[in-house]
């Protein structure tokens, strides 16, 4: 072979090569473009949504901070009522005492508060003649001095409880109080009449429950004992109020808010069994 015609045969071999790495850079600039335009879709997406989160997350801790706020204004409310209940509590307590002078140094009658409940134990002797549910002439003054100072206190459920020792009601009256439920539970009834009655307190705050010989506070093996247990207790105790309130959000989507009415405790008037 001459030299033209190896020359020949080189330049043949050139432009082939050339053409396939044209048509080797042409597949790969196809390839980086039509994947890259790909890529790029992705991207701008991953980017829209990564804004979408960074406006979601701002939100979020606006809102949170505005929740964080309410919540803190909430426990101060709270904290200040529950101050000004216990004052309330507090007040009622001393002024009870002051009218009671007399009976609570003659050992019949004790004046009690914890926290924000207060408790006054009236011995049956002082109310009822034995085995019997009217109130006596002298209870009814003990009860009248007792109504001024329950009329005062607002916002109280008072629950008047009729208790007894375990003694069984005598032959004579089984025929009207079967048992001590049935004593018990007509007294507390009756005190609940007479505070309505003649202290004017609204009904919708008493409650009458009769506990039998159920709930003793001292022995029933002596005759001391028994006398403390056949009793008349006025428990004073504030009424359950919906603490939970729905906490509007910073930026509401849906303006119609759910509303929770307050529970409003009713009057009931009958025996509760424990």
């Amino acid at each position: 072979m001459d030299s033209a015609d190896h020359s020949y045969t080189w330049n043949n071999l050139s432009r082939l090569f050339f053409v396939a790495a044209l048509l080797l850079a042409g597949l790969a600039a196809w390839l980086y473009w039509s994947y890259g335009e790909k890529l790029r879709e992705e991207n701008s997406g991953i980017d829209d949504k990564n804004r979408e989160l960074v406006l979601e997350n701002e939100r979020l801790k606006e809102h949170v901070g505005y929740l964080t706020q309410r919540l803190d204004e909430e426990i101060t409310k709270v904290s200040r009522e529950k101050e000004e209940e216990m004052a309330r509590v507090k007040a009622t307590h001393d002024d009870m005492v002051k009218t009671l002078q007399k009976e609570i140094e003659q050992g019949q009658v004790k004046v009690t508060q914890l926290a924000d409940r207060l408790s006054l134990n009236i011995v049956d002797k002082i109310l009822f003649p034995s085995g019997e549910d009217q109130i006596t002439e002298a209870g009814k003054g003990v009860l009248l001095r007792v109504g001024e100072v329950l009329a005062q206190a607002k916002d109280k459920i008072i629950r008047i409880e009729g208790h007894t020792d375990n003694v069984p009601t005598g032959k004579p009256l089984r025929e009207r109080f079967p048992t001590n439920w049935e004593l018990s539970t007509a007294r507390a009834t009756n005190v609940v009449r007479f505070l309505q009655e003649e202290s004017k307190i609204d009904p919708n705050s008493l409650e009458a429950v009769g506990m039998g010989q159920y709930r003793p506070i001292a022995s029933n093996k002596t005759s001391a004992g028994r006398s403390q247990n056949r009793r008349i207790e006025i428990v004073l105790y504030p009424k359950v109020r919906a603490l939970a309130k729905d906490l509007a959000p910073a930026k509401p989507v849906n303006e119609n808010k759910s509303q929770q009415p307050n529970s409003v405790p009713k009057s009931k008037k009958g025996a509760e069994k424990k």
